[in-house]
C-alpha cells in the first residue's frame, strides 16, 4: 500500500509539474527574506538537536544506541563522545524528544530552503516561480516523508511523528510566503553558469555532509567530515563573491538555451524531486527513472522555445550526447549515498553539455566576426 501511495505521488507531482508551472507567473517582489539565511538557522538547530540527543543516549542509555539502531538500516547512529559536556544537562530524560521528533520537523525546511537557495542563485524569475510552488512541494514532500516513516516503522515513529511532519508542511510554506523578496540576479553567460554550478556542487556536498552526520544521527562521523566541509564552504563563499562581481554579458544561442532550460528544470523538478529520489530506492526505480526523463525533456523543450533553428537543435543534440556519454561512468563509479551518485552524474552531464555549447558558440561567434570573403563569379 505504501509503494502505491509513493507511486501516486510521483505520477501526480510529475503531471502537475508538466502542466502547471508553464503557466506560472513569478510572484511580485515583497519582503527581504533570504532562504540561505534560514537554511543556516535550520542547520544550526539540526546539530543542536544531535548534541542533545547524544547527551540523552550517554546519560539514559549509557552511550549505547542499540535500543533504536536495530530498527533502522545500517549506516545510522554512529555516536560521538562529548566527554564532560554530557553531564551538564540537569534532566536528560527530557531529551527523548530529540529522537526523530525534532528532525521530523526540521527535515522539510532543510530541503526546501536549500532548493530555494539554488533557485535564487540562478535567476530572479526562477526563484520567484519556485516560491509559488512551495505549497504543492511541501504537500508532496510531506506525503513522501510519511511514506518513509511507514517503511522505517519503529516504536518512536508513531502518530506523533506523522503529526509533526504535517505541522511542518504547513509552517514552512507560511514562513516562505513572508520572505518572497527581490534579488535582481540573472545568469546570462558562461562565467555566470560556471560559478552557479560550482556553488551548487559545494552546497550539495555540504547538504550531504549534514545528512550523514546529523539527519542520520551520525555525529561520530563529524570529525572526519569537517575538512571536506570546510573546503566546500570556502569554495562556496568564494564562488558567491565572484558571482556578484561578474560583468553582465550575453551568451551564444546554445548557452542561452542551456541556461533557460536549467532554470525551467529547477522550477519543474521542485515538486516531484523528493518522491522521485525515494522511488529509486523503494522498489519504484522504473517509474522514478521515467519521471526523471520527463523532468529533463520538458525543461529542455521550454528552454529551447517554440521556433528553434536547425543549428541550435544540432548543437544541443550533440551536447546532450556528449553529456550522456559522461553521465553513465560518473554514476556507476561513484559510491556513497544515492544523492552522491546523482550529483556526480548530473555534474558530468552538465560538464559535457556546457563544453560542447561553449565550443560551438565560440566557433559560431568567430565565423560571424570574420566571415569568408565573397567569391568572384
Amino acid at each position: 500500500m505504501g509503494r502505491l501511495v509513493l507511486g501516486a505521488v510521483i505520477v501526480g507531482a510529475v503531471a502537475f509539474a508538466v502542466s502547471f508551472p508553464r503557466r506560472l507567473s513569478a510572484v511580485p517582489a515583497r519582503g527581504r527574506g533570504n532562504p540561505a539565511n534560514w537554511l543556516l538557522v535550520v542547520v544550526a538547530l539540526i546539530y543542536l538537536n544531535q548534541v542533545l540527543f547524544t547527551v540523552y543516549v550517554d546519560r539514559v542509555h549509557h552511550g549505547d544506541a542499540g535500543f533504536i539502531s536495530r530498527y533502522v538500516p545500517p549506516g545510522w547512529f554512529a555516536m560521538a563522545d562529548l566527554g564532560p559536556v554530557s553531564g551538564w544537562f540537569p534532566d536528560p530524560g527530557l531529551l527523548s524528544v530529540c529522537l526523530f521528533r525534532v528532525s521530523s520537523f526540521l527535515e522539510l525546511p532543510f530541503g526546501v530552503f536549500a532548493y530555494l537557495t539554488v533557485c535564487r542563485w540562478l535567476d530572479t524569475n526562477v526563484y520567484r516561480r519556485a516560491l509559488r510552488l512551495v505549497w504543492p512541494a511541501s504537500i508532496a514532500y510531506t506525503i513522501t516523508f510519511c511514506f518513509i516513516e511507514g517503511e522505517l516503522r519503529n516504536p518512536w515513529t508513531t502518530g506523533q511523528d506523522l503529526a509533526i511532519r504535517i505541522v511542518s508542511g504547513i509552517v514552512v510554506p507560511l514562513l516562505v510566503s513572508r520572505f518572497a523578496g527581490e534579488t535582481g540576479r540573472q545568469s546570462r553567460s558562461l562565467p555566470d553558469l560556471l560559478l552557479f554550478l560550482v556553488s551548487v556542487g559545494a552546497l550539495g556536498y555540504l547538504v550531504l555532509a549534514v545528512y550523514d552526520t546529523a539527519l542520520l544521527y551520525n555525529l561520530g562521523h563529524l570529525p572526519a567530515a569537517l575538512p571536506g566541509a570546510a573546503i566546500a564552504a570556502g569554495v562556496l563563499v568564494f564562488a558567491r563573491i565572484l558571482a556578484r562581481r561578474v560583468q553582465a554579458r550575453s551568451a551564444g544561442q546554445g548557452m542561452t538555451a542551456l541556461i533557460h532550460s536549467l532554470g525551467w528544470f529547477l522550477v519543474v523538478f521542485f515538486v516531484p524531486a523528493l518522491a522521485i529520489r525515494y522511488g529509486l530506492i523503494f522498489g519504484l526505480a522504473p517509474l522514478a527513472a521515467l519521471a526523471g526523463m520527463v523532468m529533463v525533456v520538458v525543461p529542455l523543450v521550454l528552454g529551447i522555445g517554440r521556433a528553434p533553428s536547425r543549428a541550435l537543435l544540432g548543437e544541443l543534440a550533440l551536447a546532450m550526447c556528449c553529456g550522456l556519454v559522461l553521465t553513465v561512468p560518473a554514476y556507476f563509479l561513484t559510491g556513497g549515498y544515492p544523492e552522491t551518485r546523482v550529483l556526480a552524474a548530473a555534474g558530468a552531464f552538465l560538464a559535457g553539455v556546457i563544453a560542447v555549447c561553449a565550443f560551438v558558440d565560440r566557433r559560431a561567434g568567430a565565423v560571424a566576426d570574420h566571415p569568408e570573403p565573397a567569391r568572384s563569379p
